[in-house]
C-alpha cells in the first residue's frame, strides 16, 4: 500500500470529495484506485474562516511499483509502513517463577496484557480497588468529602488515567509504532473506532470504566492473576538482585523479574525504594493550579465562525510563557468541556486535577497552568521533591477551610493582587467546593509571580483567557513524579538492582495514559527477553 500525506480539503467538504484529491494527487484514473482507508484526521485552524481537514490516507492501488517510481522524490507519497505489533518471545513450559506487575494505571495494564498474551501469566498488583469499587470511593470524597486514601483518584484500577480527559496522544518516539497497539487494544475494549484516526483521540473517564475492565478479563483469560487491595510494603534484593516481595496481606512472593508501575503519586513506595538502595533521584516536575473559561470563549477563540461543528468539537489550547524570572509557565492536561476534580490520595492535602467525559459537553474548559521547578528549588534529599509538593497540597488544604475544599481566586483579582469574594460568570466545577480568598501563598512567591505575568501574555492567544472571571483553583502538584527510578537503556532494569524494571510515570518514563502504555509495552517485552534469554533489540 502507499501512504499520502497532507491530503488537505474544506471542513465540509462532501465525502466522495477525499477520493477525487487522492486520485489527483496521485494523477491516476478511477480504476486504479482498489481501496482507500484514512490513517489520521487533524485540521488546521490558522484561518477561522476557512478551517481546513488534513489527512493521511493508505491506499490500494494496481502498478504500485510503477507509481512510486513517478512520484520518486516526493515526501507525501511513500510506501505504507508495517505497523502490525509482533510478540517478541513466548513463555517458555514450566517457567517456575512468574513475573509481577506492581501498579495497574496505564503502564502496568499494559505490561501486563503484553506479558499475558506471550503466554507468561503474570501477577499484576494493585493497592487499590477495582475500578467501580474505586469510582465510588472517588465519588464519595467529591460528594461527602470523606478520601479513602487507599482508593481515590490516585490509586485503584485503572490508575490516575481513568479519571481524565482520557487523551490519547503523545509527543515521544514511537519507531516501533507501540502506540498503535495500544489504540489497538483500546479499541477491542470497546473504545470508540475513531481513535484509530482522529489527530487528538480522547476517551474520557466513563467509557474507560469500562475498557479498563474489559482488559482485565482479557488478561485473565489469558492466564494472568489481578490482586486488588495488594500493596508491596517491601522488597528482598539479594546482592543486587530482586528475590522476593513482601505484600501488606502478610505474604511473601518470590519474584525475579518485576515491573514496577506505581504511577506518580505512591510515595510510601517510593520511600521503601529508597530504604532499600534502589537508585532513586531528584527530577524536574511543575506546580501551579487549574484554570477555568467558558468552553464558548475557547471555542470561538479557537474555531471563529465554525465553532460548535461536531468534526471539530469542543477546542483544546497549548499554551507557553517563559518569564522574565527565568520560569516557563505553561498549560497542562486542558480538558475541554470537562471538570476539576479533587485528586488527593493523602488525608490533611488537597491536590487539583482535570477531567472529561468522551462529550466534553460540560459548560467549563480547563486546564492546569503551571510553572517549572527543578531539584534546585528543593535542594538535598533524593526525596526532598516530595516534601516540596506535601508542603503546597498542605498549604492549599488550610487555604479551604480543611474540609477537602480548595482554594479559588477569579483571575481578574489574582492579577490585581486583591482577595476575591465572590464568584462572577464563571462558577467553579470542583467538588467539594471552593472557598475564595488570596492565592498569593498558595505557591512559592517566583511561581506567583510568574503566572501574574503568563496571563495577560495567554490573553494575546486566547481573547479572554484573562477575563475577570475566569477562576484559578489551588493546588495542581502531580503534574509528574517528582523523582526517577534511573535504568538501563538496552535492558530496561534498574541501573544497580537486576530483574526490577522501573516503568512508567512513577518512574520517570511516561507523562500521559498513551506514553505510559508504550512504556509498559516496551517493559513487558524487556522482561520477556530476560526471562527468555534473548538480546533486546534497540528501540
Amino acid at each position: 500500500m502507499l501512504r499520502l500525506i497532507d491530503v488537505q480539503l474544506p471542513l465540509d467538504h462532501p465525502e466522495p470529495a477525499l477520493k477525487q484529491a487522492v486520485l489527483a494527487r496521485l494523477g491516476i484514473p478511477d480504476d486504479a484506485l482498489l481501496g482507500l482507508h484514512v490513517f489520521r484526521r487533524g485540521y488546521d485552524a490558522r484561518r477561522k474562516s476557512a478551517i481546513s481537514l488534513i489527512y493521511t490516507v493508505d491506499v490500494e492501488v494496481r502498478d504500485e511499483a510503477a507509481l512510486l517510481r513517478r512520484h520518486a522524490g516526493d515526501r507525501t507519497v511513500q510506501p505504507t509502513p508495517d505497523t502490525n505489533y509482533r510478540y517478541v518471545a513466548k513463555a517458555p513450559p514450566g517457567l517456575a517463577r512468574r513475573p509481577v506487575v506492581i501498579g495497574m494505571g496505564p503502564c502496568g495494564l499494559f505490561a501486563g496484557l503484553i506479558l499475558a498474551q506471550m503466554g507468561f501469566r503474570p501477577i499484576i498488583l494493585e493497592r487499590g480497588k477495582s475500578v467501580r469499587e474505586r469510582t465510588k470511593d472517588t465519588f464519595g470524597l467529591w460528594r461527602k468529602r470523606v478520601l479513602h486514601p487507599e482508593s481515590n483518584v490516585q490509586f485503584g484500577e485503572g490508575g490516575a488515567g481513568t479519571f481524565s480527559d482520557g487523551k490519547l496522544w503523545t509527543q515521544v518516539k514511537d519507531p516501533k509504532h507501540y502506540g498503535r497497539k495500544v489504540l489497538t487494544e483500546f479499541v477491542k475494549a470497546d473504545a470508540p473506532p475513531e481513535i484509530m484516526y482522529v489527530s487528538k483521540p480522547h476517551i474520557g473517564t466513563f467509557r474507560l470504566v469500562k475498557m479498563v475492565e474489559l482488559m482485565r478479563a482479557t488478561i485473565e483469560e489469558l492466564g494472568g492473576e489481578v490482586r486488588f487491595e495488594t500493596r508491596v510494603t517491601d522488597m528482598e534484593i539479594d546482592n543486587g538482585q530482586m528475590r522476593a516481595l513482601h505484600l501488606s496481606s502478610g505474604e511473601r512472593l518470590e519474584a525475579d523479574h518485576v515491573v514496577l508501575a506505581v504511577g506518580h503519586s505512591a510515595r510510601d513506595t517510593f520511600q521503601m525504594l529508597y530504604d532499600r538502595g534502589v537508585h532513586v533521584e531528584a527530577k524536574p516536575f511543575s506546580i501551579g493550579f487549574r484554570i477555568e473559561h467558558p468552553q464558548s470563549l475557547i471555542d470561538r477563540c479557537r474555531f471563529g465562525p465554525n465553532a460548535g461543528n461536531p468534526i471539530l468539537g469542543a477546542a483544546d489550547y497549548k499554551l507557553v510563557h517563559h518569564s522574565g524570572n527565568g520560569r516557563s509557565v505553561y498549560s497542562f492536561c486542558m480538558c475541554p468541556g470537562g471538570t476539576v476534580v479533587a485528586a488527593t490520595s493523602e488525608p490533611g492535602r488537597v491536590v487539583t486535577n482535570g477531567m472529561s467525559q468522551y462529550s466534553r459537553n460540560e459548560r467549563n474548559a480547563n486546564a492546569g497552568i503551571v510553572v517549572g521547578i527543578t531539584p534546585d528549588d528543593y535542594p538535598g534529599h533524593p526525596l526532598a521533591g516530595i516534601d516540596f509538593q506535601r508542603h503546597w497540597e498542605s498549604r492549599a488544604f488550610e487555604l479551604g477551610g480543611g474540609d477537602y475544599s480548595a482554594p479559588g481566586q477569579l483571575v481578574g483579582d489574582f492579577l490585581e493582587q486583591k482577595a476575591s469574594t465572590q464568584f462572577g460568570a464563571v462558577l467553579p466545577s470542583y467538588k467539594p467546593g471552593v472557598k475564595l480568598g488570596d492565592l498569593s501563598t498558595a505557591l512559592p512567591d517566583y511561581a506567583i509571580a510568574a503566572m501574574r505575568e503568563a496571563l495577560p501574555m495567554f490573553d494575546r492567544q486566547i481573547k479572554g483567557f484573562a477575563m475577570r472571571d475566569a477562576v484559578l483553583t489551588g493546588v495542581e502538584t502531580r503534574t509528574s513524579s517528582p523523582i526517577r527510578i534511573r535504568r538501563h537503556d538496552d535492558s530496561l532494569q534498574s541501573i544497580n538492582t537486576r530483574g526490577l524494571f522501573p516503568a512508567g510515570e512513577g518512574a520517570g518514563y511516561a507523562g500521559g495514559i498513551m506514553s505510559a502504555g508504550i512504556d509498559g509495552i516496551r517493559v513487558a517485552e524487556a522482561v520477556a527477553l530476560s526471562i527468555t534469554g534473548v538480546a533486546r533489540t534497540a528501540s
